[in-house]
């Protein structure tokens, strides 16, 4: 069944105050098919370029908080532009794609709308833009702060090394070794090996004495 479009109106609620009349006209001028996801661990949002009598596509997920869900959705709006200028053939986040999301992202930071640890971090991510929305650490870091809390979570950089934690869906992994910005971790079940982002939010479970 095809994701429902999220009416545009009520896309007000999910972005910092600001910055809504600017994300409408977009929308608009590109008839932008928006949808909002619920929580995907690995990608905050996504977008299809228009084919076959469809529109744009876009997805973002609805747990954001609204500095979160605005930078995700003007990363997506940028494959958007990238493909309207150069069509399919350019590296998904090659050197087109990273000057589109550069322009617009100076465009909101000129409007001030941002926090000051947040206009910092955007303001070095404008020098060149990562890859991923979830692939920033500074960024998410800060972006982190403004995430609502949910009892019981900490980052994976907070656990010790060794011990056990649980992540939503109830999978278990013990922590292991930092390599380069990422922990070794194992799935207790499975034994297969996971890297996880140090700023991923888990569940510490009690250790054994």
């Amino acid at each position: 069944m095809p994701k429902a479009e999220a009416p545009l109106l009520q896309l007000r609620s999910y972005l910092p105050d600001g910055s809504f009349e600017e994300v409408l006209q977009y929308l608009q001028q590109y008839k932008v098919h928006l949808t909002i996801s619920r929580k995907r661990q690995s990608i905050l949002g996504d977008y299809r370029h228009a084919h076959v009598g469809k529109t744009h596509r876009i997805s973002v997920n609805g747990n954001l908080n609204q500095y979160s869900f605005l930078i995700t959705l003007l990363h997506e709006l940028a494959h958007l532009f990238t493909f309207e200028k150069f069509g399919p053939r350019v590296m998904a986040h090659g050197p087109e794609w990273k000057n589109e999301f550069s322009k617009i992202l100076a465009q909101f930071l000129l409007k001030k709308i941002f926090p000051a640890d947040i206009q910092k971090a955007l303001l070095q991510t404008l020098q060149n833009p990562a890859a991923s929305s979830c692939g920033d650490e500074k960024l998410l870091r800060v972006l982190h702060a403004y995430d609502e809390k949910i009892a019981g979570t900490v980052l994976v950089e907070q656990i010790p090394e060794g011990n056990l934690f649980r992540i939503r869906g109830e999978r278990i992994f013990k922590k292991g070794e930092k390599v380069r910005k990422r922990y070794k971790c194992v799935e207790v079940k499975t034994g297969k090996l996971y890297l996880f982002s140090a700023v991923y939010e888990v569940f510490v479970l009690p250790q054994d004495p």
